[in-house]
Order: structure tokens, then C-alpha cells, then sequence
């Protein structure tokens, strides 16, 4: 859906490791108390937090924060629609990664199979 730097509002994300949540706000264009809000209505945003409870964000969820901005923002998704339209590509992306999974352990199967003839 929205990768990495697709937004050209938005800054690129640089090639850190861990991002506070004053540095999130900035390179997704998102107060940090919307940022803190949204992790209590999308279960897949789970900044790691540390001492004193400081939230560090990594690639992957700035990501996933500029998609659910795209969506709430862009599009016009309700809190409930943009987290159903998030749950809809986890699951299609789970049952295509369980697809690709099979397949490998087929081939590797038959390939057992044929040694032990």
C-alpha cells in the first residue's frame, strides 16, 4: 500500500535502527499524543518501550504509522475501517506467506523423496 517514502509530504526515514516518538512525529506528520493513542487502537503498533517507559519506534512501525495516517487522513477511514483494512492485508499476507511456506516443504520433500529412491 504506502511504502517507505511514497508520501511527498513526508520525510524520508533515515536508515536508523530506533526512532523516539518526537522523531516519529515529525517524519509522519502525527502529534505524539496521537501517536500514543493510535497504539492503544491498532494492536499491530507496538513501539519497544525501555526505561521510564520511553517509547522507540522502529522502521516498521514508522511505517505502519504512515500507513494509518494514509488511511485515516487521505483516504477518509474511520478509526474501526482503517483497522479492518490493516487486518484484511496482515491476514492476506499470512496466508501467502503459509502458501509460499508449503510449496518450499514440497519441494524439499519430493527432493528427499527422490534421494531415497
Amino acid at each position: 500500500m504506502l511504502e517507505a517514502g511514497h508520501d511527498a509530504n513526508l520525510p524520508a526515514i533515515p536508515g536508523k535502527r530506533y526512532f523516539t516518538i518526537g522523531e516519529v512525529s515529525e517524519l509522519c506528520g502525527v502529534k505524539p499524543h496521537v501517536l500514543r493513542y493510535w497504539e492503544q487502537e491498532f494492536s499491530q503498533l507496538k513501539p519497544v518501550k525501555r526505561r521510564g517507559n520511553r517509547r522507540y519506534y522502529q522502521r516498521q512501525d514508522v511505517i505502519l504509522i504512515r500507513q494509518i495516517r494514509s488511511l485515516l487522513y487521505d483516504h477518509g477511514y474511520t478509526i474501526g475501517g482503517a483497522r479492518q483494512k490493516l487486518s484484511g492485508e496482515e491476514a492476506r499476507e499470512d496466508n501467502l506467506q503459509s502458501h509460499q511456506i508449503v510449496r518450499q516443504l514440497r519441494v524439499e520433500l519430493e527432493g528427499i523423496l527422490k534421494y531415497l529412491k
